[in-house]
Parts: structure tokens; sequence; C-alpha cells
């Protein structure tokens, strides 16, 4: 006859609370953040296409809402989420290959990528407003 086997308790996983926050964990998010924005975002501009491709009326429909203050804001909050998506594609990119993964240089990269990203869309947006 064979004996009963009994599962043992298992330790639980530490949950978030249990670590203390750092800029990799953060930037590690928001890469994940980021990512879920640009699917909303695309389905956004695919939007704005259906409309163009309906005609003027809708168009126009479609540019009004595009160009209110809450449409350019989230246009903002695409372009960065696109742009912080890419430089942290890049950082992982760095990893692939096996380099920064010491603890100053991996903490110094999570802060680059968040002051370059956001610095990189308030450029984009100056020059896009001036050339306009």
């Amino acid at each position: 006859m064979l004996a009963e086997v009994k599962p043992q308790a298992r330790p639980l996983s530490p949950h978030l609370q249990i670590y203390r926050w750092s800029w990799t964990m953060a930037m590690s998010i928001a890469h994940r953040v980021t990512g879920t924005g640009l699917y909303l975002g695309t389905v956004l501009i695919a939007a704005w296409l259906v409309a163009a491709a309906s005609g003027p009326a809708a168009f126009d429909t479609a540019q009004a809402i595009a160009g209110s203050f809450l449409g350019r804001l989230v246009l903002f909050l695409y372009s960065f989420s696109l742009i912080h998506h890419m430089v942290g594609g890049l950082r992982h990119f760095v990893w692939d290959m096996g380099k920064g993964y010491e603890p100053e240089t991996r903490m110094n990269m999570a802060k680059f990528s968040l002051v370059v990203s956001a610095c990189l869309t308030v450029l984009i947006w100056i020059a896009a407003l001036v050339l306009r």
C-alpha cells in the first residue's frame, strides 16, 4: 500500500511591500505601463486614420478632438510613452549584451532613461510646435 503524500507548506513569495523601491523597479514598471499606453494610443491613431478615410466631416471632428487641450495632452503622453518605451528597450538591449549589471550602473541607467525620455519628448514637441 502506498503512503499518502501530504503537501508541505510552501513559503510565500515576498510581495511588493517587502521590497524597497528602487529606480530599476520603477523603470521596469514604467516600461510595462508605457507599453500598455502604446496599445491604447495606437487604437486612437487608427481611429484618426479611419476618420480621415471617412470624409471631411469625420476628419474635422477627429481634428477638433485631437486639437483640444485634452487631445493634445493625450498626444503628449502618447509620445512620451513611445520615447520612454524605446529608451527602456535600449536599456534592456545593453543588458542583453551582458553589460550594465553593476548596481551603480543599473541605477544610473534607470535614472538616465527617465531624464532622456522626458527631454526628448519636450524637444520633439518644441520642434513640432515651432515648425508648425
